[in-house]
């Protein structure tokens, strides 16, 4: 089976609007117009052609400071940690020095929390307004795939870090991305090979390379993982560096076979064996059809994706060029069929409402009460998505920050307790300073007074799709109900909008 390119003829703007959504987070009018312009070849392009694109997005001031900030706490912690349990003290010495690291595990903990925040609101708003939105949504999909969380890294910088990485080998080379992940910092931490040794291999990393990332259950064997964490002994983390560190004498030089490879392997040729497996292609291109196209997927049709990838030596880009030129990409049966991400929710709305991301603080709440935190996916195998996403109080969550965005009204829900309970209210205090949706930037002076043209506009914006019946009769009762529209009711029928079943589809 191949895949065949869409008609030019079908090109139109409901299938450019599909290809911003998915490919990136969504688009203005204006925006998806200038893709249906452009016709499909060249609107394919730009989104995968990123590089072509500026981007001059600084980096923040404590990432561009590096480790040692944060590794310099860490190691004075071990130091105290070890001057404690020294026998020689008094009690009253020993309680200085108990509560000397219980102030700087403090002061750590409260560093940390402000550099995630920072992050996740820096990454989200860069999403909203990036000139390269595959990429950034190429770099969510590599977060989740590789999930990996803060609260165990518990670095903040070794995170920045890999989703750097990911930024950087987004689009690029299979075997050049498992590499670069598999000597990550923070996943040498998160899988615990920076603790692996020949006398004791850990083979957390080795089973999840296969079984999550890279091949799929059922595609190794037991015996493929213990020999497999065999040969990856050897790779650690200089933590006062921040470096990945390769040490020869905790390598294990016997002789190993890994997937049918024999001989004194060590751990690139182990993610060499793998990434040559005509499976790991297979399993990675029915992961990305999964999160840009669709969760159902014929077995022909991830054949010929994996083909593609296999003839361009495990390069991405003519995959991604591949799938989002094909019709099946825009099968009826595809569009509008997802169910969106909070990320996806929150960046496509700050987009189509043209407002500024909410402060960082908040914005990340937004997400985590939608049931997606940022930096800290639920488990190794990161999240479910589809209609996971969707619970009777995620729903109503949803409808509510739909009026924080577009009034400025709700409050934040406080989640457990300490940490987050402290955050969330926090969130809430920031929030109270937020403006209210610019009406005029989302509908024109002719929509105030023509009120189906008003509907319109506001299902071309923020569905790209007609309203069901139901919902169509509701909002147009309520604007029927108002008279002359001023801003206030403009927001409101927003709202209304983003309060639909549909608009929780893209």
């Amino acid at each position: 089976m191949q895949l065949s390119p869409l008609s030019h003829s079908k090109w139109n703007y409901a299938t450019a609007a599909h290809l911003a959504n998915r490919a990136g987070f969504g688009g203005k009018p204006s925006e998806i117009e200038q893709l249906v312009k452009a016709g499909p070849d060249k609107a394919v392009d730009w989104f995968v052609d990123y590089e072509k694109q500026p981007d001059n997005t600084p980096d923040p001031d404590w990432a561009t400071a590096g480790v040692k900030g944060e590794t310099s706490m860490f190691a004075e912690l071990q130091k105290l940690r070890r001057q404690e349990e020294d026998k020689s003290l008094t009690d009253d010495q020993r309680k200085e020095i108990a509560d000397k690291r219980l102030q700087l595990n403090r002061d750590r903990q409260r560093t940390q929390i402000t550099h995630l925040v920072e992050m996740r609101g820096d990454w989200l708003r860069r999403m909203a307004i990036t000139k390269r939105p595959l990429q950034e949504k190429l770099t969510l999909f590599w977060h989740g795939h590789f999930a990996t969380s803060a609260q165990k890294v518990q670095i903040a910088y070794f995170m920045w870090r890999q989703i750097q990485t990911f930024r950087e080998h987004a689009s690029g080379n299979w075997l050049k991305m498992l590499d670069a992940v598999a000597k990550d910092p923070a996943m040498l931490i998160w899988l615990d090979q920076a603790q692996s040794r020949k006398e004791h291999p850990n083979e957390n990393f080795a089973r999840e390379v296969m079984e999550l990332f890279a091949l799929g259950e059922g595609h190794y064997t037991e015996k493929d993982v213990t020999e497999a964490a065999r040969a990856l002994t050897g790779f650690t983390l200089n933590r006062q560096a921040g470096e990945f560190d390769y040490r020869p004498f905790m390598h294990d030089n016997g002789t190993k076979t890994v997937l049918g490879k024999t001989g004194n392997l060590d751990g690139n040729d182990v993610l060499e064996i793998i990434a040559s497996q005509p499976q790991t292609f297979r399993f990675i291109s029915w992961k990305l059809w999964k999160f840009f196209v669709s969760e159902n997927s014929d077995p022909k049709l991830i054949d010929a994706l994996a083909a593609v990838l296999k003839k361009n030596d495990g390069n991405f880009k003519p995959l991604l060029r591949t799938m989002f030129r094909s019709r099946e990409f825009y099968s009826p049966d595809v569009i509008r069929s997802q169910v969106k991400s909070p990320v996806q929710w929150l960046v496509s709305s700050v987009r189509w409402l043209e407002r500024e991301m909410p402060p960082p603080i908040v914005a990340g709440q937004i997400i985590k009460s939608m049931g997606q935190d940022l930096l800290a996916p639920p488990n190794v195998k990161g999240w479910d998505g589809g209609l996971s996403w969707i619970t009777t109080n995620n729903l109503l969550t949803r409808y509510n920050q739909a009026a924080l965005l577009v009034m400025a009204e709700n409050k934040m829900t406080a989640e457990g307790q300490g940490i987050n309970r402290m955050i969330a209210e926090r969130a809430n205090r920031v929030a109270r300073f937020m403006h209210a949706v610019d009406v005029e930037k989302v509908v024109s002076e002719s929509d105030r007074t023509d009120k189906g043209k008003l509907v319109a506009t506001l299902e071309k914006r923020f569905l790209q799709a007609k309203l069901s019946a139901k919902q169509r009769k509701g909002l147009q009762e309520y604007l029927d109900e108002r008279g002359a529209l001023d801003d206030n009711d403009l927001r409101h029928a927003i709202r209304l909008v983003m309060s639909t079943p549909e608009y929780q589809l893209t």
